[in-house]
């Protein structure tokens, strides 16, 4: 099994009408729209993993948002409240990363930095659900767990009680999240 990057999960996550309502954007065409948003994921993600490997605030705040990606998500009448407990807080830190990362990407491509950040806002929403989606894969290795199986509040192959960043810890979490490994 190949492992897929990010900017893969990324591109395949946004579908051709995103891809094209990105490239309308940008004045480009499909493939200068993936290459944008190949540079400003890979900025996005590489943002993130500097600020979660730092101390202080922002690098317990990065590494909290990743923790609750990891949390399976809530059922029932416990999800009223707009989506503000599933993804929330890592909507918050992406929104943080995003005006230094526009800045940068900017500066990199030529594009102007307004333009890119409209990028960023189109690409957050993505970033959210591909996090989501690879944390999910990690939390369930070999696939012990069944879909749904989480009435415990537990992620499925986990100990009863376990913390998210426990067993293979948080910084495994994070480098198969953003990183692109998936076990």
């Amino acid at each position: 099994m190949s492992e897929s990057s990010i900017q893969d999960d990324v591109l395949g996550e946004l579908g051709p009408d995103r891809l094209t309502e990105i490239a309308s954007l940008l004045g480009t065409d499909e493939n200068g729209a993936k290459e944008t948003v190949a540079t400003t994921v890979g900025a996005m993600t590489g943002g993130l993993q500097q600020q979660a490997a730092a101390g202080g605030d922002d690098g317990n705040e990065v590494r909290q948002a990743f923790a609750e990606v990891a949390e399976p998500p809530l059922q029932g009448v416990a999800t009223l409240g707009g989506g503000l407990l599933g993804g929330g807080l890592m909507a918050g830190v992406l929104a943080k990363v995003s005006k230094p990362v526009a800045a940068a990407v900017s500066k990199k491509t030529g594009i102007p930095a307004p333009t890119v950040a409209r990028v960023i806002e189109l690409l957050i929403p993505v970033l959210l659900a591909v996090f989501a989606k690879r944390a999910a894969d990690t939390g369930n290795p070999g696939g012990t767990g069944a879909p749904g199986n989480t009435a415990s509040g537990t992620t499925p192959g986990a100990a009863p009680g376990a913390a998210p960043g426990s067993g293979g810890g948080l910084g495994d979490l994070l480098g198969q999240i953003l990183g692109g490994g998936r076990k």
